[in-house]
């Protein structure tokens, strides 16, 4: 029934946040077009978590080592919050160029 998902980030610099996406977190892509690249993502898993809102979402992407993808984004100059430990994983946000952030995080929950 369900094929795949597309994920749009909403952007007021599209163009610097799709170079970030591409080049410092390596994502494989296509240009679909007039410079709008499609980004490959790895394998997904969704939650629904209770909420006092609806029309609420958010974009997490994971990785094996945080720590190590921090101290490599930090060097390439992308800046990044500091790490927390939350119940489900060590966690932090990219800054991306265009004001807004990605959360990144290292799991410590069981995986589908």
């Amino acid at each position: 029934m369900i094929t795949g998902a597309h994920i749009i980030i909403y952007s007021t610099d599209a163009e610097a946040d799709r170079a970030l996406l591409k080049d410092a977190l390596e994502l494989d892509n296509i240009d679909v077009g007039g410079g709008c690249l499609l980004f490959k993502l790895p394998p997904a898993e969704a939650a629904v978590h209770p909420s006092d809102e609806n029309d609420k979402h958010e974009l997490y992407l994971m990785c094996d080592d945080v720590e190590r993808a921090v101290r490599r984004l930090n060097g390439l100059g992308i800046p990044c919050e500091p790490l927390s430990t939350q119940g489900w994983g060590l966690m932090t946000r990219i800054r991306l160029p265009g004001g807004g952030s990605l959360g990144l995080y290292e799991p410590r929950h069981a995986r589908p």
